[in-house]
């Protein structure tokens, strides 16, 4: 076998399995897979809610793990990556996601493999590479994306009706058609200490990544490894502006539309003038008027496919 499999079988490996989440024959496959490539037993810890996470994060690093494996969506994987940058334990271990959940955003945007075989080899054996997160408010950290207005009232709402369970996907769709007559609010926006956007605004939302929303290409240039974050403000009013936003998004020409304004920068503040629902990776929060929200580059390390695998010498 190559010398890196012998490495990665010498790692300590803990797994963390969100309960409610799905992905290929379930756990007893996963068992299965981990055991068939030499981690027979690892620690392990379910949850039936993403909060109930960080307490097992920090159990399973002060027992020396050092690959955490997360069997969850983009809500589980945001609570681990928050407590892993938020306790400054990005040193010692670093992430491989198992993407059972329902859009995976995160997962995605990397080419991360989304069936479960391949997802656990990677998370085993593929390079850890440092990305980085977003910061709101001093207090939640995100990978994937954070923002005020029409993105969080969808998320809220699919939660609260239930649509995400029964329909996946389509729930978030159902959702965001629900809510197209949202009232924009009078927003100022702030890029690194100059005012760049002021007037209505929609949704104001700031991606570490580029596509979101269901896989919508919202920063066709993001990177999340470039120190920076982008971020967007929507100034659709009514559902024939909001259609042909989304149409330009499909299409990944949203800097083209007239009804979106779009920079980057490493530091955002972002007042309204009334409060407003704001989310962070999918996961809806209570009204605030203010987000400040800043980029922390290189801040985790997750595993991703090996840019120039080694091969086996088995």
């Amino acid at each position: 076998m190559s010398k890196s499999t012998h490495d990665d079988h010498r790692l300590r490996v803990g797994v963390i399995v969100h309960t409610e989440k799905t992905l290929g024959a379930g756990l007893e496959e996963l068992r299965a897979v981990l055991a068939a490539l030499g981690h027979a037993d690892p620690p392990w810890c379910e949850v039936d809610k993403s909060s109930k996470a960080p307490k097992q994060v920090r159990k399973l690093v002060d027992d020396g793990v050092e690959r955490l494996l997360v069997w969850g969506g983009d809500g589980t994987v945001r609570r681990c990556i928050d407590t892993v940058v938020g306790d400054s334990l990005d040193k010692k271990v670093a992430i491989g996601i198992l993407p059972a959940g329902t859009a995976n955003l995160l997962a995605n945007n990397l080419d991360l493999p989304l069936e479960l075989r391949p997802a656990v080899e990677n998370a085993l054996h593929g390079e850890p590479r440092r990305i980085d997160v977003g910061l709101v408010n001093g207090e939640e950290h995100f990978a994937v994306m954070a923002g005020g207005g029409f993105d969080a009232l969808m998320i809220q709402d699919a939660d609260d009706s239930g649509a995400k369970e029964r329909w996946g996907r389509l729930g978030y769709v159902m959702a965001g058609a629900r809510n197209l007559k949202i009232s924009p609010a009078e927003a100022l926006v702030t890029v690194d200490g100059t005012e760049w956007y002021t007037g209505s605004a929609a949704s104001v939302v700031a991606g570490n990544v580029g596509s979101l929303f269901g896989g919508l290409c919202a920063f066709p240039n993001a990177s999340p490894t470039d120190g920076r974050l982008d971020i967007g403000v929507a100034s659709a009013r009514t559902r024939t502006e909001w259609m042909r936003l989304f149409g330009a998004a499909v299409t990944h020409r949203v800097e083209a539309s007239p009804f979106v304004q779009e920079t980057s920068g490493e530091k955002f503040v972002i007042e309204f003038d009334r409060t407003l629902p704001w989310q962070a990776d999918g996961g809806a929060r209570d009204r605030v008027d203010r987000l400040e929200i800043r980029c922390l580059p290189s801040a985790v390390a997750i595993c991703q496919p090996r840019l120039n695998p080694a091969k086996d010498d088995s």
